[in-house]
């Protein structure tokens, strides 16, 4: 199995490392290639034991390709999927990992009726803990199928969605890690302010979190039900919860959500011009 990831980004390099550290990929298997950066190729060479290529052995690598995954920025996607027309097999497995790219705009774009995937998985790919959003087209074989739920399972939990529903995913769990790594960035700083030193303050948030998703993962319990069981009348964390209701944190977050889905769809709006343009 040859493995070919256009795009040498964050998002390549977390699935490169979480497949490789869950055996759902071999270090002979994957070949990583950018438009330009060859100091950022040899970096994840030297990292993983992979093998790279420049633009001009792309088209031997592809050649051989059994699956290529799209990991280049979103405004790159027709100028990669351009180059690598003329040579990709018509067996291959084309996964995308492109926000806002639409399967339509890989299929015309390629114009040949491979097996395309959009899948929106999340930087926690790298310690195999992403959420991860999968996208099939009707070309995709079962083996196929297979093969992409084993990669994005062994990285995470996976979800087969609609193609409409991707944007949510994407504005829900694909950006999700963020909202949480900010939540902890204020939750230090009050730390901070109310006299916890930083050795003291990490361990206790991260375990904090760490709990919270346990209990949400294993008792079955609504989050709500968890909230009012913790929450006791006159208490610390009624007093707390009481000044994130004034200041309509639950609000804050669902526009967050609904702003990062929003611009998910946005990014696919130039996509979709241009198929209705051809």
């Amino acid at each position: 199995m040859k493995v070919v990831f256009i795009g040498a980004g964050s998002m390549a390099e977390a699935i490169i490392a979480g497949g490789l550290s869950q055996k759902a990929l071999t270090k002979e298997e994957v070949i990583v290639t950018n438009r330009s950066n060859q100091k950022r190729l040899q970096e994840l060479e030297e990292k993983y034991g992979i093998s790279s290529c420049g633009r001009d052995r792309l088209d031997e690598a592809l050649r051989e390709a059994d699956v290529v995954i799209l990991a280049m920025k979103p405004k790159d996607a027709k100028e990669a999927l351009e180059a690598i027309k003329p040579h990709v097999p018509s067996t291959v497995l084309v996964i995308s990992v492109l926000a806002g790219v639409s399967i339509s705009f890989i299929e015309e774009t390629l114009e040949i009726p491979c097996a395309v995937v959009r899948a929106m998985p999340n930087t926690s790919a790298a310690i195999g803990q992403s959420a991860t959003g999968i996208v099939l087209n009707r070309h995709v074989t079962e083996q196929q199928q297979k093969y992409t739920l084993n990669l994005f399972s062994a990285i995470g939990l996976t979800a087969i969605v609609e193609e409409d529903q991707i944007d949510a995913v994407t504005g829900l769990s694909g950006s999700g890690p963020a909202y949480i790594y900010y939540l902890v960035e204020a939750m230090e700083k009050a730390a901070a302010e109310i006299g916890l030193d930083e050795d003291t303050t990490k361990p206790l948030i991260i375990q904090t979190l760490l709990g919270a998703a346990k209990m949400l993962s294993t008792t079955g319990q609504k989050a709500e039900d968890l909230r009012k069981a913790v929450t006791s009348p006159g208490g610390t964390t009624e007093a707390g919860l009481r000044v994130l209701e004034e200041r309509q944190m639950r609000e804050a977050v669902i526009d967050c959500i609904k702003a990062a889905t929003a611009q998910s769809k946005k990014l696919g709006l130039p996509f979709l011009k241009q198929i209705s343009n051809r």
